[in-house]
């Protein structure tokens, strides 16, 4: 049975594309069937796995949720693209935004992404979709197909505030489109553990969400390879397999795992 996890935080700079990334193919290493469906008019998913060029791609995301708006036949295994690292992908870019603006006025706007990934996720254990830094339609599309949420939140005073706007969001689109959403956990990233402020805002944040939402044990470090990555177009367990980034999603992916 698969499951669908959107990795979303409106604030920008967060973690969320490498948690994305790292999360899924620290799954496949697990033998897991992922697809990773990059949902974000930047490109930032389908760059940071390799493909630098995402605005001249045909297909993508964009050209499959065109043809569910306008209910034209359409071939979803058209746009996805097989990764050397053992993970599906689903690229995104610019042509996005487009498809955004133009939700707007659609019928059913809130749920063609539903359509999508329904008829695609038999043939995986896990979906994993990197939202865009806002709220908007895309994002809510993504919220109302998914069985859960992991929430990535920079150990930092601005990002953490901002959490509070996100989780009532969800709530929302948990009561009126989609019942079985739930929170798959709260993800400490960036975290760097010399410093007092980052021990202060991670006790802030198991304060504060522990006793109603997940806290994941794992804290992502403040690493200069893990912000290397989506320059090089793989993953960390490529990029640097020892150092403590690497250790520390795979930690994740565990965790993430046994919470199946």
């Amino acid at each position: 049975m698969c499951k669908v996890i959107s990795v979303a935080n409106q604030k920008g700079g967060v973690g969320k594309t490498t948690t994305a990334v790292n999360l899924g193919i620290g799954l496949a290493k697990e033998g897991k069937k992922v697809l990773l469906i990059d949902g974000d008019p930047q490109g930032s998913l389908t760059i940071s796995l390799g493909y630098r060029e995402p605005d001249g791609m045909e297909v993508t995301l964009a050209t499959l949720l065109t043809g569910i708006m306008e209910e034209t036949e359409f071939f979803s295994s058209d746009a996805i693209i097989h990764h050397e690292e053992g993970v599906d992908l689903i690229p995104a870019n610019i042509e996005l935004s487009t498809l955004e603006i133009n939700l707007v006025n659609a019928m059913s706007r809130e749920v063609m992404m539903r359509s999508l990934v329904e008829c695609i996720k038999s043939d995986y254990d896990y979906v994993i979709i990197d939202c865009m830094p806002s709220l908007g339609m895309l994002t809510i599309n993504a919220l109302a197909c998914s069985d859960s949420v992991l929430i990535p939140v920079q150990a930092a005073y601005l990002p953490v505030k901002g959490l509070e706007q996100l989780i009532k969001t969800i709530g929302r689109v948990q009561r009126r489109l989609n019942k079985k959403l739930t929170i798959e956990g709260i993800l400490l990233t960036m975290v760097d553990s010399r410093t007092n402020f980052a021990k202060d805002i991670s006790k802030l944040v198991v304060d504060t969400y522990s006793n109603q939402i997940k806290v994941f044990e794992t804290l992502i470090p403040l690493s200069v390879r893990a912000a290397e990555i989506s320059a090089e177009g793989s993953s960390i367990y490529e990029y640097d397999p020892k150092g403590k980034a690497a250790l520390a999603y795979k930690n994740l992916t565990e965790e993430v795992a046994c919470h199946a």
